[in-house]
Formats: C-alpha cells, structure tokens, sequence
C-alpha cells in the first residue's frame, strides 16, 4: 500500500514540474487567450471516410502543422439531433474556431454562431445566403461558408469519362441530391460528358443516381448500395463509374476497379485514400478542401477571415497508374476545358440547387 502511494505522489510531482515546464497546451487551455484551439464537428459521416470528412479534418491537421493552430480537435456526430450539442461541446470549452462540415450542419451552426458571438464559425459546403439579401439585420459576422464550383470538377471528370469510353455508357453514383455540391457533382458530370459529346462527334449514355431514397443517416455511408448500384450500371455496359458521396461513393469506385472498370473518386485525389481501387483510378474530381480550411483558420487567427461566402478551388487529380492509357490528344483536351471554366469561357450551365 506504501509503494501504491509512493507512486501516486511521483506521479503528482511529475505533473507539476511538467506544468511548471509549460507543456504542450492541452484541451484544458482552450479558455487561455494565448492559446488557439480548433474544432472540428463532422456530420453523420466519419472522419476517416477517405473523402469528404477526412479531407476537412487534414485542414485542420494542417493548421496545427503550420503553427497556426495550438490544439486541434474532433467530434463525429453519430445522430443529425446531436450537431448543436457537439458545436457546444467545443464552444463551452473555450474554442476559437470550429469547423463544420456538411450542408446538413449549416442551421446549426447559424444558431451556434448567435450563441457564441466570439467563436469563428467555418461551415465547409454550407452557402451563407444572408450576404446577398438586402436585410443587415440576418448578418452573420463570425460564419464564414467554404464552397466549391463542384458542376466545374464534375464536368471535367464527366468529360475524360466520355472521352476514355469504348461502350460510350459512363456512371454517376451520388449521394442524395437534396444536397446541393452533390447535385452539382453529379450534373457537371452529365454536362461535361455532353459537351465531351459535341466536341468528338460522339454520343454517350450516362447513367446518374442518387440515393435519395434514405435519410442523412444513410446516404453517404451506404457503401454496399453504392457498389450494387455501380454494378447494375456495370451490366448495362458502363465502363466508367464517378463515385461521389463518402463511403456511398467509395463503394462505387471499388467496385468498378474490381471489375476492371475505369473509377473516378471525389473530393480529394483518392488515389491516396482509397489503395484498394488506386490501379484502375481514372482521376478524381478535386474539391481542395485541405486547403481551403487550412487558409480560413490562419485567415481566422490574424483576424483577416470575412464573413459570409469564400470560395475554393476545383478541379482534377493525374491519372497516377493509367496515365499511359490517356492519349495526349485527351490530356490536351482537359487542359483545355480547364482552362476554360477557369477563365469562363465554359459553362457547365448547372443550377446551384436541384430545381
């Protein structure tokens, strides 16, 4: 019992002397003004989806690399009735920022934002249509919206899917189209194989779904639908599948790469996410949402972060391991479709929301 107490009582030393040493901040710092903290909430999807979610939480990794960012930290929500307890988890606890990541978030974080008029508010994919209505009275000064032209990353995979085709069917495996980047996604993917179409003299079928047919709980980790889905488009002769939902999507993309398929992956380059399905990826269609959040909370932290809407960049990962069966008039082609919905002389012509 003696040495049981001994022990005790070192451990107390040591963490005084450790204290006295300034340690590392901690958790427990967070009310510090000195020390900067930030929070990530992810939606019902998990961190480690190796798309969407991951991609986020690597910005805010990335913050904390670069200096920016004392302590870092994330909360996976598991029920869409728990993002205000989860945003209030890191708030009380005295953080600077918190990252929200998700459309579904994005009432919930507008009402965190009232609540805590001092905390600075990124909500990735969450538009803040407040800064274009003529009422100051709705303005949200700490929420800043971090968006992406995903019609423009989805026309660019939707027109090297129609260029790389030989059975000219190509498929769209989304999550539900309630959800606007996902809608873009997947009718830049369509517009993009269409104008592919007109400019070659070819016609191609594209098949899209998406899975609407579930809750938010459901359709960006349905991986097993995904796959199916892909399959069915599979049997109708597609041999090119865009998957693009969190693991609804992956599901897709493994398996077209398991068939042998051409896959396309989203958000991040998956190439580096998904090994599984990394021979047969195609590219990806590339939101820089690493990036994108890194630079808000730097921006956030000397103060310089406006409000209301930031947008990212887009566009489309190399083609690593099949990079020798792209032909260069095809490489030449998606530089120039690149380049021109970089400078607007190509539209994709998609609605922001579903009409």
């Amino acid at each position: 019992m003696k040495k049981l107490y001994f022990v005790m009582a070192l451990l107390i030393v040591a963490s005084m002397v450790l204290t006295a040493c300034g340690g590392a901040p901690s958790e427990a710092d967070c009310a510090k003004a000195e020390v900067f903290c930030v929070g990530l909430v992810s939606d019902v999807g998990k961190v480690n989806d190796k798309s969407f979610n991951q991609s986020a939480w690597e910005g805010v990794q990335k913050s904390q690399a670069d200096g920016v960012a004392d302590v870092v930290q994330f909360i996976e929500t598991a029920d869409a009735k728990d993002y205000a307890k989860n945003i209030g988890t890191f708030a009380d606890a005295g953080y600077d920022v918190i990252v929200t990541v998700g459309f579904g978030l994005g009432e919930a974080t507008i009402a965190a934002a009232a609540t805590y008029p001092d905390v600075h508010f990124i909500g990735v994919d969450q538009f803040q249509a407040w800064e274009y209505d003529a009422d100051t009275a709705n303005d949200v000064p700490n929420v800043t919206g971090l968006g992406f032209p995903e019609d423009n990353a989805g026309f660019l995979v939707g027109a090297l899917a129609a260029m790389m085709s030989e059975s000219h069917k190509i498929g769209g495996v989304f999550g539900t189209d309630v959800v606007p980047p996902v809608w873009r996604f997947g009718e830049g993917y369509k517009a993009g194989a269409a104008y592919a179409d007109v400019q070659n003299g070819t016609t191609t079928e594209v098949f899209v779904v998406y899975h609407s047919d579930v809750g938010f709980d459901k359709t960006f980790t349905d991986p097993e639908w995904g796959a199916q889905t892909a399959k069915s488009m599979m049997d109708q002769g597609a041999d090119v599948i865009f998957g693009g939902g969190g693991q609804t999507g992956n599901g897709a993309v493994i398996a077209a790469a398991q068939a042998g398929k051409y896959a396309i992956g989203v958000d991040a380059d998956q190439y580096f996410t998904l090994p599984e399905a990394a021979p047969r990826l195609l590219s990806s269609a590339m939101k820089l949402i690493t990036p994108g959040v890194a630079g808000l909370i730097a921006a956030a932290k000397d103060g310089s972060i406006a409000p209301g809407n930031f947008t990212g960049t887009a566009g489309y990962a190399p083609y690593h391991d099949l990079d020798g069966e792209v032909s260069a008039e095809i490489k030449a082609e998606m530089e120039k479709i690149n380049a021109g919905l970089l400078d607007g002389s190509i539209k994709t012509n998609v609605s922001p929301v579903k009409p």
